[in-house]
């Protein structure tokens, strides 16, 4: 029964489905796994709990993109396969179960079982999470590719918007340490089960031969995922992708502190603080905003201009960060929304772009596997900004200049990205399948 109910073909919508009924769906899983973009408002609870430093308290965070780079790239073709209803309903289980086992680590005093459970088996349900409702929205929207990832990528970048409140509100609640922020893990487990299931519930894909709602046709040809790994189209955004993420993950996972830093001494400790958080809220708010925005614009100005700003003028942002050094709010406030906006933008300009490159046909595995770089970057960014900030900080100057090194990184970085942008060209129509019978036996190569 159980395996008939989450069947792909249990999936497809009736005739006459709205496809409007499809973005609210994506929303769902988006901002439930969107949390992970308010790891900072954990982070400094974890890392007291467990007395750790910034690095070790990061580590859950960077293990989990890493991990959802992975399980996307790994799990892509069994989604296409399986169908966006079974692979929301494995996300929520695997997110939802890596939250309990992370409060175990919490409540045993063990990081090493916080990174598994938030981590790894929380990491499985982002990356799964994660794809399925894009490559189900881009099936749905063939027209607007743009608008449609915009969507459901949007969610991604707003959940810290719905974490952060939530999360300081359960922190006062049960508490910072201990068996309060263990609770703190097991209510935001729950929660985000429980909304990411009725996600599920209501997903549907569109039947191909009679069209989109009967509004828009659904191609299906496009170039293979095993072929499309062999481009340098492939892995010139895979470095593109890599280095846009970097340059903004490494700001957002330590946003919190960042602030303070940059406004130590202007106001009270527990003044900095709430204002921090009200910082995180805000990243979250322009991450939000610049991943529908930005990608929405991409369907009128082309993937590859949007990409030539999100690098360059990213760039500039930060030297300005770097010329007007610290006290400044406006300027810094600024900077910092911008460059976060850029930074959801791309993830949600990307999946258009690699459908403007491969077409439709698989387009979800591709991704899939592309998302490999974000496993690279989560690692990358906040390797860099605290491992940068931890190497300076008994050097004296003020807590501000500790990020000096991180932030020259970060412009060479999105320089390197601008340049590999520079470089994609059309993928060769050679490589392109029609998508009828010979592109079901080559997904069934690929699935095996």
């Amino acid at each position: 029964m159980t395996a008939t109910l989450l069947s792909r073909e249990r999936s497809i919508a009736p005739p006459g489905w709205s496809r409007w009924l499809v973005p609210p769906a994506a929303l769902a899983i988006h901002l439930s796994i969107g949390q992970a973009y308010a790891w900072s408002v954990l982070k400094t609870p974890v890392q007291t709990s467990l007395h750790t430093s910034a690095v070790g308290s990061a580590l859950p965070f960077q293990v989990a993109i890493l991990v959802l780079g992975l399980s996307a790239a790994f799990g892509g073709t069994t989604v296409e396969r399986r169908g966006p209803r079974w692979s929301m309903i494995m996300a929520a289980i695997f997110w939802g179960a890596g939250f309990l086992v992370a409060a175990l680590g919490i409540v045993a005093g063990q990081l090493w079982l916080v990174v598994v459970g938030y981590g790894v088996i929380g990491g499985i349900g982002l990356g799964l999470g994660y794809i399925a409702p894009v490559s189900t929205l881009i099936k749905w929207f063939p027209d607007r590719p743009g608008l449609a990832t915009g969507l459901a990528i949007m969610g991604f970048g707003g959940g810290a918007l719905v974490a952060t409140p939530l999360s300081t509100a359960l922190l006062s609640a049960f508490g910072k340490t201990g068996g309060g922020l263990a609770l703190v893990f097991v209510a935001l487990g729950v929660i985000y089960l429980v909304w990411m299931l009725l996600g599920a519930a209501l997903v549907r894909l569109p039947r191909a031969s009679e069209g989109v709602a009967a509004e828009t046709p659904v191609p299906q040809g496009g170039v293979p995922a095993a072929s499309a790994l062999k481009t340098p189209q492939f892995w010139l955004l895979w470095v593109v992708l890599c280095f846009n993420v970097t340059a903004g993950i490494g700001v957002l996972e330590r946003a919190a502190p960042l602030y303070q830093d940059f406004f130590a001494g202007m106001s009270t400790p527990t003044v900095l603080a709430a204002a921090g958080t009200a910082f995180v809220a805000l990243l979250s708010l322009a991450n939000m905003l610049g991943r529908f925005l930005w990608s929405t614009a991409s369907d009128a100005v082309g993937r590859k201009n949007m990409y030539r700003i999100y690098l360059g003028v990213g760039a500039l942002l930060y030297l300005l960060l770097l010329l007007i050094g610290p006290g400044n709010k406006a300027v810094f406030l600024i900077a910092t929304l911008l460059i976060l906006s850029f930074y959801g933008a791309g993830f949600a300009t990307l999946p258009a772009y690699l459908k403007d490159l491969f077409g439709v046909y698989q387009v979800g595995a591709i991704h899939g596997r592309l998302l490999t770089a974000w496993s690279v970057a989560g690692v990358l960014g906040p390797l860099i900004v605290d491992g940068v900030v931890d190497a300076n900080s008994g050097s004296g100057g003020s807590p501000a200049s500790h990020y000096t090194t991180a932030f020259v990184i970060m412009i060479v970085l999105l320089l390197i990205g601008f340049v590999c942008n520079e470089l994609i060209r059309p993928v060769p129509e050679r490589l392109f399948i029609d998508g009828t019978g010979a592109a079901a036996e080559v997904e069934e190569g690929v699935a095996r």
